[in-house]
């Protein structure tokens, strides 16, 4: 049986500041759920809730059916800032999470050999971060993430630090290593391009408060996601999602406090 993460009524305060209000959604396995909304709604207080960095105030969080096997960690991050530690090779900040778990150094080996061939990195595993390009650093991140085969990925603006083309040739990466091996993830974003390029549905959290105004299908498979035909089907999915967020991202813009 597919394994599904279940997220019930999850709410979330910082002393008197509401963050999120009855969070409920499910996310299946291979799936990948964007996550929307203006600054401010909760978008990445939501995905360190999901990881088991931040304890809700109230809520529920499940996953039902059979994790993937050889999973090692059931959530596992890819930052906006690379968080790469400058004085470890490349390899050496892809085995970091492994280090903790009980598995034979040839083991660990091998599944940093694998996460390094999966991302195109097998031949700067003796690089140190400083010499790499930011592209390449988030490649790191992404190895790094996938060494332990999470059973659900967790991508907090993943490619925002980054250049259009270096993004643009990620993403493609990361579409490549989808196909493959079907990661589950979610993917909190600003940008709604990205969202409709990668996602599989896509979750618009209002401003703060943050709470579910929308969850919205991508229709097409990731595979036709380019041509004339696409290009009008998903402008008009942009000008929806826009609707929704346009007129609270301009409420956003004014406040101070960002959650």
């Amino acid at each position: 049986m597919a394994f599904e993460l279940v997220v019930s009524n999850i709410e979330h305060r910082y002393g008197a500041l509401a963050v999120l209000q009855g969070i409920s959604f499910a996310i299946r396995q291979g799936e990948i759920l964007a996550v929307v909304g203006p600054s401010g709604c909760g978008k990445s207080t939501l995905l360190g809730i999901v990881g088991g960095l931040i304890k809700p105030s109230n809520g529920t969080l499940r996953i039902l059916g059979e994790m993937p096997e050889h999973s090692l960690n059931p959530f596992t991050y890819i930052f906006q800032d690379f968080a790469l530690l400058p004085w470890r090779s490349v390899a050496a900040n892809v085995r970091l999470p492994l280090e903790h778990h009980a598995m034979s150094t040839s083991e660990r080996s091998a599944l940093v050999a694998d996460a390094l061939a999966r991302t195109g990195l097998a031949d700067f595993a003796d690089a140190l971060p400083k010499q790499l390009s930011g592209g390449m650093r988030q490649r790191v991140g992404i190895a790094r993430a996938l060494v332990v085969r999470p059973t659900v990925l967790l991508m907090d603006e993943p490619f925002s630090a980054l250049d259009a083309q270096t993004r643009d040739l990620l993403m493609d990466d990361f579409e490549a290593i989808w196909v493959r091996h079907q990661t589950t993830a979610i993917y909190v974003t600003h940008n709604l391009h990205e969202a409709l390029r990668m996602a599989d549905r896509i979750m618009i959290l209002q401003r703060r408060p943050g709470r579910i105004s929308k969850i919205v299908p991508v229709p097409l498979p990731r595979s036709q996601r380019c041509g004339i035909d696409a290009e009008r089907l998903l402008g008009g999915l942009y000008d929806e999602l826009w609707s929704h967020i346009r007129q609270e991202a301009l409420m956003a813009d004014r406040e101070i406090a960002d959650a």
